[in-house]
């Protein structure tokens, strides 16, 4: 393997994001979305996870208590992307987001994925989808990926999900 190659196993293990109330927060990662609290960390950090593992997510207000979101045009993190094993489970995941009266601010097909996107309560930007398993994935005629942007059709991804 190359020196400058990451090897193919590596994932991202967790974000850990700066909040203005870490009550308002979990309402939304714990109580919408369902992650689970798995520690919490004085009364300024909390970790949540999907099944066990130590935290997929951490949440603090170390430096962020009361604060509001950076302003538009300025760096820093586009969206945390949460994936899904299954279409039914992210049709569960929006039903419940849409429940709980948070706005999408779009949804697409990617051809490799189906994706929603909205924002958490800081302003932090949000993608809830599922990858398509690989063979269905788009290819042009030289094997290359071709993803592309379509509009989704949310009720048949909302209808996947009941059940």
């Amino acid at each position: 393997m190359e020196a400058n190659v990451i090897p193919a196993a590596t994932r991202i293990g967790h974000v850990h994001l700066k909040v203005a109330d870490l009550e308002r927060a979990l309402g939304f990662y714990h109580g919408v979305l369902g992650f689970e609290v798995t520690q919490r960390y004085g009364r300024g950090a909390v970790f949540l996870s999907a099944g066990g593992y130590h935290h997929h997510i951490g949440l603090n207000t170390w430096e962020s208590a009361g604060g509001g979101p950076p302003p538009a045009g300025c760096t820093g993190l586009f969206h945390t992307a949460i994936l899904y094993a299954e279409r039914g489970e992210l049709g569960r995941a929006v039903r419940r987001v849409l429940e709980a009266g948070i706005e999408l601010e779009g949804a697409a097909d990617h051809g490799v994925s189906e994706a929603v996107y909205l924002r958490d309560p800081d302003g932090n930007g949000v993608e809830l989808y599922w990858d398509r398993p690989e063979a269905e994935w788009p290819r042009g005629v030289d094997g290359g990926l071709e993803m592309f942007t379509r509009a989704l059709d949310l009720g048949a991804l909302l209808a996947a999900g009941v059940g």
